[in-house]
């Protein structure tokens, strides 16, 4: 078949679908299909918080060109052409953040690597494992065969020059070849600027860097963390952007010290979350190298323009309830950041977000969960074995291209006030990712975007929460933090009053008509922690609706049915549930569906209507007022 035989073939059936989608949307919107105009299709278009458009098709018509191969500039398809494929991306865990003295720290990290970790994060400094006890917390440990990151906050310094000292007393002892060592020393004096973290100041980052660059190992002095932006509620290219104008920041004191522009590029790795919105994830990688070596590109360097990325699974997506879905979470992100190309990913414990045993498990085990999840995908799923998987997808290029020419953007307004610092001191970053925030926070409470078992499908029957969980995490801005606020208020109900606060539903007609309606109600009152009393349909007619009231304790209730059974029984149901006792009537439905009846009786109009759209987080908070200022079960 000739090109252009294909390409009207393609077009032909893209149209095809386009009249389909036409007719589909047309039923369920009950217009015509002429009135959904010449593309139907762009009715069914999502926006990402970074203004990006996700298109509910892809086809030939969205291809890209073919990105270089692996290891090529723009470096889009991967910094390391020549990465093992046998073994794929490091394996990447945290220890020493636990309290643990430096002889557990230290066999922790010995059964890590014996068990599946490839690369080491250590938290040092401070009294419990303060920088002399280096050499105990790195016994055993081979340098040469498993890398180092350091994450010693304000010892930052000190921490180098006992690294330093190790590491020179080890190869004077074994001869290991010093090339083989890897080791990032952890500074971030930039991005700790924008979190508030105890770090060391950018003079002493720079000194750090300038002695790094003259070291034999494979030193890198500066991580560029891009995650303190996303625990603040930034979007994706919102963190690339943050991130990639630190970076340039870098670069800038850097070579202004006397370091050539390929000596200063290498002593910066990048640090960003994964997120369970898997393609977004593959995307955020490809694009994050992508927009780093434009930047190398310009200063004169495009060949040093690899990015280093560490992958860490998202802590602000993690939830405090029904945690073990948390699991699921990081599954996906992993599988999102090895996709995309990550050089190691951490993987944080599924129970992070609570206080150590509150979820019923052993340390260990919540680590052991984190460490296989990845070697499940590595070893099983073999997804190591082929570089950049996700090239060549339209959906995932087009992603891809999106995502950076937004960081990009996002860049460009940074360096248009000044630069990172300049941009700090403005607010703009900060406000910039406030707004993301509200945004996110605003679908979430308004439940246009589900957190499973917490805000959709919650579970009430979990063990309460130690009283001291809603601290946990206080400086990351975790998606489920209001519903689980409201959570937290039904656990010391129950404390105070042996039962949860409750509120009756009243469903109208048989099952049929009113169980999509009760369940969404359960659903609803469950995600802030309110339990829903379902004692079958009701009858406002047979003393049914008393004998529940009196039955079930409850001074709210909530009427539940069609809309054709509201307009048949609604307000004498609302009336027969007044004069029963219930203080406050709810109707599961939009106020539309609820017509007074002529004649009906006075009392007989809902206080309130439940909808998908309400801001449930809000609805919630109020009724959860009204009970605690009532005493009302």
């Amino acid at each position: 078949m000739s090109p252009a035989s294909e390409a009207e073939d393609a077009a032909r059936a893209y149209t095809e679908w386009q009249q389909a989608v036409a007719g589909v949307l047309a039923k369920s919107r009950r217009v015509d299909a002429a009135e959904l105009g010449p593309e139907p299709q762009k009715l069914l278009e999502t926006t990402t918080y970074d203004r990006v458009t996700v298109s509910p098709l892809y086809t030939r018509r969205d291809e890209l060109p073919e990105a270089p191969l692996p290891g090529q500039f723009p470096f889009v398809r991967g910094a390391d052409g020549t990465r093992d494929v046998n073994s794929g991306w490091l394996v990447n865990a945290r220890f020493g953040q636990d309290g643990l003295d430096a002889a557990d720290v230290n066999r922790a990290i010995l059964d890590g690597l014996e068990n599946g970790v490839s690369a080491v994060s250590l938290s040092i400094g401070g009294k419990n494992l303060p920088v002399p006890s280096l050499d105990a917390l790195l016994e055993g440990v081979l340098l040469d065969l498993a890398p180092l990151t350091l994450d010693a906050g304000a010892d930052t310094v000190a921490a180098a020059q006992q690294l330093y000292a190790l590491v020179d007393e080890r190869v004077g002892a074994s001869g290991t070849d010093r090339a083989r060592i890897r080791v990032g020393l952890g500074a971030s004096p930039l991005t700790d600027a924008f979190s508030g973290a105890a770090g060391i100041e950018l003079d002493e980052a720079l000194a750090l860097a300038d002695t790094a660059a003259s070291r034999e190992e494979a030193v890198r002095a500066i991580t560029v963390d891009g995650t303190v932006f996303h625990n603040a509620g930034a979007g994706d290219a919102e963190e690339l952007g943050a991130s990639i104008a630190a970076g340039v920041d870098y670069l800038r004191a850097l070579t202004g010290q006397g370091l050539t522009i390929s000596a200063a590029l290498a002593q910066l790795e990048f640090r960003f979350a994964a997120t369970d919105d898997q393609f977004q994830t593959i995307a955020k990688f490809r694009a994050g190298r992508q927009v780093w070596a434009r930047v190398a590109q310009v200063c004169g360097a495009a060949e040093f323009g690899g990015a280093v990325q560490h992958a860490v699974t998202s802590a602000a997506m993690m939830s405090q309830r029904d945690p073990w879905v948390n699991m699921l979470r990081t599954t996906l992100a992993a599988f999102g950041a090895g996709v995309g190309g990550a050089d190691s990913v951490t993987v944080l414990p599924f129970d992070v977000a609570l206080p150590a045993g509150a979820a019923g498990v052993s340390k260990s085990f919540s680590e052991r969960i984190a460490r296989n999840t990845q070697l499940l995908l590595l070893e099983e799923a073999h997804l190591g074995r082929v570089l950049d998987p996700g090239a060549g997808s339209w959906y995932v290029e087009q992603l891809t291209a999106q995502v950076a020419e937004r960081a990009w953007e996002f860049f460009q307004q940074i360096e248009a006030v000044g630069g990172y610092r300049a941009a700090l001191a403005a607010g703009l970053v900060a406000d910039r990712i406030a707004a993301t925030k509200a945004t996110r926070d605003s679908d979430i409470a308004h439940r246009r975007t589900a957190v499973t078992g917490v805000n959709e499908f919650p579970n009430l029957d979990e063990k309460p929460l130690p009283a001291d969980a809603a601290e946990t995490g206080a400086t990351v801005a975790r998606y489920a933090a209001a519903f689980e606020a409201l959570r937290d208020r039904s656990d010391a109900f129950l404390t105070a009053n042996g039962a949860r606060p409750q509120v009756l539903l009243a469903p109208l007609g048989p099952v049929a008509e009113h169980n999509v309606r009760s369940t969404f109600a359960a659903n609803l009152l469950a995600s802030g922690g309110i339990e829903a009393v379902n004692p079958g349909p009701l009858d406002p007619t047979d003393g049914s609706i008393a004998k529940a009231v009196e039955e079930s304790g409850a001074r709210i209730a909530v009427l539940c049915g069609t809309d054709k059974r509201y307009g048949e029984q609604g307000a004498v149901a609302v009336a027969a549930l007044r004069t029963a006792g219930i203080e406050r009537v709810l109707l599961a439905g939009p106020e539309k569906t609820f017509k007074d009846a002529e004649g009906g009786p006075a009392d007989g109009r809902p206080d309130t209507f439940l909808t998908a759209r309400i801001d449930a987080v809000a609805a919630l908070t109020e009724l959860f007022d009204a009970i605690e200022a009532g005493s009302i079960k």
